[in-house]
């Protein structure tokens, strides 16, 4: 990136200077911040290698606050990024330069609980976790769990569309959300879905819910709540071979099985989790399988039984099976902490997110060891098995030159291997900065001008969370003529490139 001018410096200090003087008329002291190392802190989310300083952080504490921001900014043309806790993997919080960052943390809390109606309303900077624990006494909870739901914040979790290790039985935020009220670009309330659970017209929830913020701002979230179920059992199988475990995933669900989870970690994915742990994982294996059941004693009974038919037959060397909760916590650990642990073993790491059918796991699995080599780093994978969610995570030293960009190369080539698997560039961490390339290789000029409409049917100036997400057509012909200058070989079906 070139150096900026001492024209725009000089540009964007007056321009920082209106926007402080217009945000201090609607704000207090204390929620406006500009000084270059107080809004340092907002430079990144949890894809640290991407990093730009806001030219101002607002951090409003009442709706009123949220709505007067947003008309100061769209009267004046400065773009809007909205953030949660940050812990996005995408960069879609990632600031823009010119504009400001409308951090939500101050929105946390939890408004309602109602046990008869099984929902919970809450504020967008409520902790994905704390839905659960407040619901606890009820005898409820809320089912999506992604891996950092100790942190992450249901609003974060709307933008993205999260899932987590339960989401095969339960589903995404998409399926567990009834209702979002917010602000328009300009500062408007906007209420989309309704209690009911079903309206009239277009399906604009599912619009809004994984639209990343370009949409509106999410200021209030009602969640379906689901019973705790009377037990859940975990069934931990290894494999000597990445095909079986991949062909295991393909035969639970053809055998009618929907396992509460079913997740899937290679061996140095187990090795490094272990080590972290102390799950009581298999080391010796090329590939556990991670499958869950809960219901009743009975249910639980039957599908543990028929899980472990279906395992047996596609060639498991050895079944656990957990005999109390403590050890149904104890083999998830390992799995839920897997971040952290590839962090142990590697200065850095690349975190992918893409999907494909269940029956080519293991083909993706084999095409990631050949990119090993290729690109001379290391990868570990850990899956959604259960929904074709992957989440390779690629081992990088951003100290040695190079690294970096060999470890994007790798991932877009995962993503790119996995549109021609049949599947798509995004699970549930969102399109943000990380992956606006491979939005080219997945959709055609023509669709992507119909998400372009889509979004200015809201946003007509494309103020919200502007640059990211719907790449243009210039950004697209140039990747593509850097697949040439690369030597790769663009998709047959895909004759733009």
């Amino acid at each position: 990136m070139d150096a900026p001018t001492p024209e725009y410096i000089a540009t964007r200090a007056q321009r920082q200077t209106q926007v402080v003087a217009a945000l201090s008329d609607v704000l207090p002291p204390s929620c406006l911040l500009w000084q270059r190392e107080d809004v340092a802190a907002y430079e990144c989310d949890g894809l640290a290698a991407y990093r730009q300083r806001p030219l101002v952080v607002a951090l409003p504490e009442t709706e009123s606050q949220v709505s007067a921001v947003l008309r100061i900014c769209n009267s004046l043309m400065v773009p809007v990024v909205a953030r949660g806790a940050g812990t996005g993997l995408s960069g879609g919080a990632l600031p823009h330069a010119d504009g400001v960052l409308l951090a939500l943390s101050r929105f946390n809390r939890i408004k309602n609980i109602d046990p008869e109606a099984r929902t919970a309303t809450v504020e967008c900077g409520v902790r994905n976790l704390a839905i659960s624990e407040a619901a606890a006494p009820h005898g409820l909870y809320y089912a999506p769990d992604p891996s950092s739901q100790i942190a992450c914040t249901i609003g974060g979790n709307v933008a993205e569309n999260s899932g987590g290790v339960h989401c095969l039985k339960y589903g995404l935020t998409v399926h567990n959300v009834l209702q979002v009220r917010g602000y328009t670009v300009e500062g408007e309330p906007l209420t989309i879905g309704n209690l009911a659970g079903d309206c009239p017209g277009p399906d604009l929830l599912a619009a809004v819910i994984g639209s990343e913020g370009m949409l509106m701002v999410v200021t209030e979230v009602t969640v379906k709540l689901i019973p705790k179920p009377q037990l859940a059992r975990c069934i931990m199988a290894s494999f000597d071979d990445l095909r079986k475990a991949g062909d295991a995933v393909a035969s639970l669900i053809a055998a009618g099985i929907i396992p509460a989870g079913l997740e899937m970690m290679d061996k140095p994915m187990t090795v490094a989790a272990e080590a972290f742990v102390h799950a009581g994982y298999d080391l010796n294996a090329e590939a556990i399988l991670l499958c869950e059941s809960d219901g009743t004693a009975e249910e639980v009974e039957e599908e543990i039984g028929r899980m472990s038919t279906v395992l047996q037959g596609c060639g498991a060397t050895a079944i656990a099976v957990s005999q109390s909760e403590a050890e149904r916590l104890r083999f998830w650990s390992g799995r839920k902490n897997a971040f952290p642990a590839s962090g142990r073993i590697s200065p850095d790491y690349y975190c992918m997110d893409g999907t494909i059918p269940r029956k080519r796991v293991a083909d993706m699995l084999l095409s990631i060891k050949d990119m090993e080599r290729e690109f001379s780093l290391r990868c570990v994978n850990v899956f959604h098995a259960g929904d074709g969610n992957l989440h390779p995570l690629i081992l990088f030293d951003a100290n040695q030159a190079g690294e970096l960009e060999r470890a994007e190369a790798f991932g877009a080539k995962i993503l790119e291997a996995c549109v021609q698997m049949g599947g798509s560039i995004t699970g549930e961490h969102g399109v943000g900065m990380e992956k606006i390339n491979s939005m080219c290789v997945q959709f055609s000029p023509e669709e992507l001008e119909q998400f372009r409409a889509f979004r200015r049917a809201f946003d007509p100036a494309e103020l919200l969370n502007p640059g990211k997400n719907i790449p243009s057509h210039a950004r697209c012909a140039e990747y593509g003529k850097m697949h040439v200058r690369a030597g790769r070989t663009p998709f047959p079906d895909l004759p733009r490139f």
